[in-house]
């Protein structure tokens, strides 16, 4: 099988992250790193690994289109409007790790099979990756009214994209929780913890269900998920049972990270270029599958 040419757009902590996890695909094989500064880590790091590097940004990518079948995009929400298009015009699919929210949300244990034939996907945020499936899990056997959820993330973890997309991150977590998970009203909250050493990423879930009485249902239906999440970020785990107190449960759920480029701390890292690169994998094989059937 002919696996697809993979451009990575940004060079920071989620950029270079993703390039390590691209590189174990059965499906996807990494070209190209682009960047705008041409000292950066990821860029340093790409060079020395022998990869195609690109240190004027979205111009020089598009210059190139023989280097790329699929584009990941770790910039920022509002870079990814102006990259969206370009990669578009080219006939390429784009895959969104910023919360810009332009394609379809997609995370890949709730509705991965819906959106594959769309050429840009949005990956919601880590937060999103790691809460979702809970939410989508819970209203699967019993409907969601309210669903709020906390992430905790080291603050050594959280690179300047992610610090410039705080506000973008709880509008778009939010509007996930109930455009993917099912929520009739989401809401969501962030916290960069600056405690030395680093705290892993900490996830908790408070949901309010319209009815009482199928905590077993429930419990089952959060553990399977977890399981399924699992099966493309082994480190996503619940630290202790759900909690029912009436119509209200709580999940705790902690994320350890692979440690391919930041600490095993950088689960929110992890969880977001695990579930892209799931995304990647996913496309790659249906246009495998069409291609055989022509």
């Amino acid at each position: 099988m002919v696996k697809l040419k993979v451009a990575i757009l940004g060079s920071g902590n989620i950029g270079t992250d993703l390039m390590y996890k691209i590189e174990r695909s059965a499906y996807l094989t990494m070209s190209v790193m682009v960047g705008i500064d041409s000292t950066s880590e990821g860029i340093r790091r790409a060079k020395d690994r022998g990869y195609h590097t690109i240190t004027n940004g979205i111009s020089g990518l598009v210059a190139c289109p023989e280097l790329f079948d699929i584009v990941f995009d770790a910039t920022t929400a509002n870079a990814h409007t102006l990259h969206s298009e370009q990669v578009l015009a080219l006939g390429k699919k784009i895959v969104d790790l910023t919360p810009a929210a332009i394609g379809p949300f997609v995370v890949p244990c709730a509705n991965l099979e819906k959106y594959m034939d769309v050429d840009n996907v949005n990956m919601v945020t880590c937060g999103g990756q790691a809460t979702i499936p809970i939410v989508y899990a819970i209203n699967e056997v019993a409907d969601v009214a309210y669903a709020e959820i906390v992430a905790t993330v080291a603050s050594k973890s959280a690179g300047p994209g992610t610090r410039a997309n705080i506000d973008e991150f709880t509008r778009t977590t939010a509007r996930a929780i109930e455009e993917v998970g099912g929520a009739k009203k989401g809401k969501a909250i962030i916290i960069l913890n600056p405690a030395e050493p680093p705290i892993m990423m900490r996830d908790t879930v408070h949901v309010l269900v319209n009815e009482v009485g199928k905590e077993e249902e429930i419990t089952k239906a959060i553990e399977d998920i977890v399981c399924a999440v699992q099966q493309y970020v082994p480190g996503y785990r619940m630290t202790s049972a759900p909690i029912f107190d009436g119509n209200q449960i709580s999940i705790f759920i902690e994320v350890e990270g692979a440690g391919d480029f930041f600490p095993p701390y950088s689960g929110n890292l992890d969880i977001m270029t695990a579930a892209a690169v799931q995304v990647g994998n996913q496309m790659a094989k249906q246009q495998h599958e069409t291609v055989k059937s022509n």
